[in-house]
């Protein structure tokens, strides 16, 4: 799985993108909000590992998600 921070403008706030293996979007979530991850993410308790993950994240960058 793959994660992307995409930096909002404006009005607009940060999301994240969660992508599988063949980049299709699995889920996209504001960055400041508390994580409901579908059960097809495979990522169901572990909120606060990906929290941490979001926080040092740098924009724009696609990274392989290692949780």
């Amino acid at each position: 799985m793959y994660i992307i921070k995409v930096k909002g403008k404006a009005k607009i706030p940060d999301y994240i993108q969660l992508r599988d293996e063949n980049f299709v979007l699995v889920a996209y979530f504001r960055a400041d909000r508390p994580v409901k991850l579908p059960k097809k993410t495979g990522l169901e308790g572990k909120e606060k590992l990906l929290e941490e993950v979001i926080k040092d994240l740098p924009f724009g960058k696609l990274q392989k998600l290692k949780i």
